[in-house]
C-alpha cells in the first residue's frame, strides 16, 4: 500500500494532527529528566507510550537524537519501532539533501527494505535541486514510503532565498510546481513543508495533489484556528505538527494538549484563498 493511502486511510481514524518528538533541553526539564540518554529515551519512547493509541503521526528530530551520537541514534532506531508497533506513522524529520551517489546514500538510511532507520516518510531540502532528490524519492516508492520536500519553511529566515523570485514566480511555487508534476509518476509520495507561521504563503498550492506537513503551530506561533485562512482549500491536506506545544509541559500534560489539538483539527473548516 502507498504511503498517500496509508496516511489518508489513518488520518481518517485518528485525526489529521502530527505530534513532533523534539526531546531538546527545555522539553527534558519539564519532565523532570537528566540531559543525557536516559532522559532522552525516557522522554521520547514516553511519549509514543501515551499518544501512539491516539495519534496519526509522529515526527521525531533527528537533531535531537544525533546530539548524543551512536547512543542516540540506537534511541531514534527504538522511538521508530514503538511508533510501527503503536500503528501510527513516523515522519523522520532530516532534512536531507544532497547529489547522486550521495543523495542514495542518505536514503539507503532511511528508506526501502532494510533500511537501519527505516521511517514511514522523510523531510528532504531540495536546494540541491529537486531533480537531484530523485534517488530518496524512487528509494521512497519501492518501499511504500513517502518524502515531504521543503517548500516554505516555518522560520523567519527562510523567506530570503524561499520567495525569491526565480522570473518564473518564487523559489517556493518553483518547488510546488516540480513536486506536483512529479507526485502522478511516484504514486503520490511527495509531500511539501509549508509552515503555519506565515500570513502570505508565496505559493499557491492549488492543484496539489499530496500531503501538506505544516510545522510551526504553537511555540512559534502558528496556529490551527489560522490554517483555514493560509491554506483555504488546501486545508484538506493539511497535516498540523505541533512538537512543544504537546510534549513541552511536561507528561502528565500529553495526553490532554494533544486530544485539544485534534479536536480543534477536526473542527477546522476550509476557506476558499485567492493566492
Amino acid at each position: 500500500m502507498t504511503y498517500a493511502r496509508r496516511l489518508a486511510d489513518l488520518t481518517a481514524s485518528r485525526g489529521r494532527l502530527c505530534v513532533g518528538i523534539d526531546p531538546m533541553p527545555s522539553v527534558l526539564d519539564a519532565w523532570g529528566l537528566p540531559h543525557d540518554v536516559a532522559g532522552l529515551e525516557r522522554c521520547a519512547r514516553g511519549i509514543v507510550e501515551v499518544l501512539g493509541p491516539e495519534i496519526a503521526v509522529f515526527k521525531p528530530q533527528s537533531a535531537f537524537f544525533e546530539a548524543f551520537g551512536s547512543p542516540g541514534i540506537a534511541v531514534l532506531e527504538r522511538v521508530l519501532a514503538d511508533i510501527h508497533a503503536a500503528g501510527a506513522l513516523s515522519i523522520l524529520d532530516v532534512k536531507r539533501g544532497d547529489i547522486g551517489s550521495s543523495m542514495a546514500g542518505y536514503a539507503a538510511a532511511f528508506l526501502g527494505d532494510g533500511a537501519p532507520l527505516w521511517a514511514d516518510a522523510i523531510t528532504l531540502s531540495p536546494y540541491l535541486g529537486v531533480g537531484a532528490l530523485r534517488p530518496a524519492i524512487d528509494a521512497a516508492v519501492s518501499g511504500g514510503q513517502g518524502v515531504y520536500v521543503l517548500a516554505r519553511t516555518s522560520n523567519p529566515d527562510g523567506a530570503a532565498v524561499q520567495l525569491a523570485d526565480t522570473g518564473a514566480g518564487t523559489v517556493a511555487q518553483h518547488v510546488v510546481d516540480a513536486a506536483r508534476e512529479l507526485n502522478p509518476l511516484v504514486d503520490g509520495a511527495v509531500g511539501l513543508v509549508v509552515g503555519a507561521t506565515h500570513h502570505h504563503l508565496g505559493c499557491d498550492l492549488t492543484g496539489f495533489n499530496g500531503s501538506i506537513l505544516v510545522p510551526g503551530i504553537g511555540a512559534q506561533g502558528g496556529s490551527v484556528a489560522e490554517l483555514g485562512a493560509v491554506f483555504g482549500d488546501a486545508v484538506a491536506r493539511v497535516l498540523p505538527t505541533a512538537s512543544r506545544d504537546v510534549i513541552g509541559h511536561g507528561a502528565d500534560a500529553l495526553l490532554e494538549r494533544a486530544r485539544n489539538l485534534v479536536t480543534q483539527v477536526v473542527n477546522l473548516p476550509v476557506q476558499r484563498k485567492n493566492y
